[in-house]
């Protein structure tokens, strides 16, 4: 999303808040942001569509930063996973996201509950697959309900320590809550049986849409990359190493893991730092689907 785009979004997200989805017209939108009705369409189809503009933002914002967090670092690591876990919770909390979903879902907007729900599993799918990654493979069959458990504790908790005015740490939180499940799941593979079934799964992450990486398009942001910046040794001949492996029929996946973060540090002082964090984030996530 452009910047411009981006500030209305944001601008609508505000108004979201402070008077309700439904209380809000284009028309405030247009006003506050000070642009034509025209941009606004050239922008978002509709009011629905500049929510899931604004859901997708803040995934996407979470994304880039979990991802920069783990490379290079132990897949196992509990505390970079705790530290990924916070990072949306304070996006979610610093957009007053909470209010908004409860005004949607207590709404009659069909497509909206959707987004909501879609935003919610989409986060449920990723701390299953971090929980596989922290616990191993052999868990994965438990790990879905492990982490309904897991967000069912944490909303609950959060809601008495609010009810309270109970003062809390949110690692503390996550990390206490995160050492229940991490208990529950052997006994869940000592019984050998959850409550969630294979097709509770299936309905649940087909109702997800989400874009993969694909090879073509990394190779892409690669060549804008190349056409962006004069490298200098080290770096084009790191950047050659990566792209060689990516361009193998059998991609040597833990060989580009380790090279990702040196190539990264090459960049830091460079015009185009923030190109090659993209670039390597997607690298990363792509890794993670083959």
């Amino acid at each position: 999303m452009n910047e411009r785009k981006r500030k209305v979004a944001d601008i609508a997200l505000k108004l979201f808040i402070e008077k309700g989805f439904q209380q809000t017209s284009i028309q405030e939108i247009i006003d506050k942001a000070n642009i034509s009705k025209g941009t606004f369409y050239n922008y978002f189809s509709s009011k629905n569509d500049c929510i899931a503009e604004i859901l997708e933002n803040i995934r996407y914002d979470a994304g880039q930063q979990r991802v920069a967090m783990q490379i290079g670092k132990d897949p196992q690591d509990r505390e970079v996973l705790i530290e990924q876990i916070t990072i949306l919770m304070k996006l979610n909390e610093e957009n007053k996201l909470r209010t908004l979903f409860e005004n949607i879902l207590s709404s009659d907007q069909a497509d909206l509950k959707k987004l909501v729900i879609q935003h919610r599993v989409i986060e449920m799918e990723w701390l299953a697959n971090r929980l596989v990654d922290i616990m191993g493979e052999d868990i994965r069959e438990y790990a879905t309900e492990a982490t309904v458990l897991y967000f069912g504790m944490l909303q609950y908790m959060l809601f008495t320590l609010n009810l309270t005015n109970s003062n809390y740490s949110l690692d503390e939180l996550i990390e206490t809550i995160l050492s229940h499940v991490e208990l529950l799941i052997p006994q869940m593979k000592k019984k050998g049986s959850t409550i969630l079934t294979n097709f509770a799964i299936d309905l649940l992450q087909t109702n997800v849409h989400k874009k993969v990486m694909t090879k073509p398009e990394l190779m892409e942001m690669a060549n804008q990359l190349k056409a962006n910046y004069d490298f200098n040794e080290e770096q084009q001949d790191l950047f050659d190493v990566i792209l060689s492996e990516l361009e193998r029929d059998r991609i040597r996946k833990i060989v580009v893991q380790k090279l990702l973060k040196p190539f990264l540090q090459l960049f830091e002082e460079s015009t185009i730092a923030s190109q090659v964090q993209l670039f390597t984030n997607a690298v990363w996530t792509y890794l993670k689907t083959i």
